[in-house]
């Protein structure tokens, strides 16, 4: 139908000749569903989809409870990441690790969320693990849908495939649907999830211990001890100067001062809290 060829690894002849001696009880067989409730009962992502946060709060009858990705939990504890900031950033970062620094790269690649994978690979999956079944004259035929290899399970309905672009438009959604349709998916999108234009207000972030965190990093930023000794002293001593000894560019009334220093990187400002 979409000029692939049947493949022979499977016994497609033997079963085409059993369901012409003993016919089936059903057109359609398989349709994998969403299993969103299923999935929340073993702790598992939903259905075939990547995980949409990384941290996230599930309300069930008994409360409300904060879910992180049990498998980018085991790998922070194992790297000795996982702590109270690292909890803040991820739920900061609306559930993303891209940014969070001191994270591995390898890390991050693995534990992308759904918004930050390409949708033309979620199609392109959908499609590898089809095969699609067409019934004429009692005769089935079984085409693959990369033409190549039998892989994944069998769908001869359709799959509940969810699409998430976080800012939709006629363009991107005609673009894709015609990608399904061209792989050979007999649905183009179950459900398509957008973000809201305004994100909700996070109470349960740590505001004080974010920012105090924050500064830790720009001050202790590739900082030997003796080398963060030596800024400290010389912060106090231009703490200690009055207004006619600074330069004009710095304020001693504010608590923290500018340095920069021959033996930082190239154009690095260190932004140092005054004891």
């Amino acid at each position: 139908m979409w000029g692939v060829t049947p493949t022979d690894q499977c016994e497609w002849d033997t079963l085409r000749e059993k369901i012409k001696k003993h016919g089936v009880r059903n057109s359609l067989l398989v349709a994998p569903m969403p299993t969103a409730s299923t999935a929340q009962i073993l702790g598992n992502n939903e259905s075939i989809e990547p995980y949409t946060f990384n941290i996230y709060s599930r309300r069930v009858l008994s409360g409300d409870f904060q879910i992180v990705n049990p498998h980018l939990l085991k790998d922070l504890v194992e790297l000795n990441l996982w702590d109270e900031d690292m909890k803040n950033q991820l739920i900061a970062n609306h559930g993303s690790i891209a940014k969070i620094p001191g994270i591995p790269d390898d890390i991050k690649r693995l534990y992308q969320t759904v918004w930050e994978l390409p949708q033309k690979d979620i199609i392109e999956m959908a499609a590898d693990r089809s095969i699609l079944i067409f019934h004429c004259n009692y005769q089935y035929v079984l085409q693959v849908s990369n033409g190549n290899h039998c892989s994944g399970a069998f769908i001869d309905q359709s799959q509940s495939l969810n699409i998430h672009i976080a800012r939709p438009s006629y363009a991107n959604i005609t673009s894709m649907h015609f990608y399904g349709w061209k792989k050979g998916l007999k649905t183009g999108m179950y459900y398509l999830r957008t973000k809201p234009a305004v994100n909700a207000v996070q109470f349960t972030v740590d505001k004080q211990a974010l920012k105090a965190k924050e500064e830790k990093d720009s001050v202790s930023y590739n900082l030997e001890p003796p080398l963060l000794d030596e800024v400290q002293s010389a912060a106090r001593q231009m703490a200690s100067m009055t207004v006619d000894e600074g330069c004009l560019m710095c304020s001693v009334a504010l608590w923290a001062c500018t340095l920069h220093l021959s033996s930082f990187p190239l154009n690095m400002t260190l932004y140092i809290p005054l004891p």
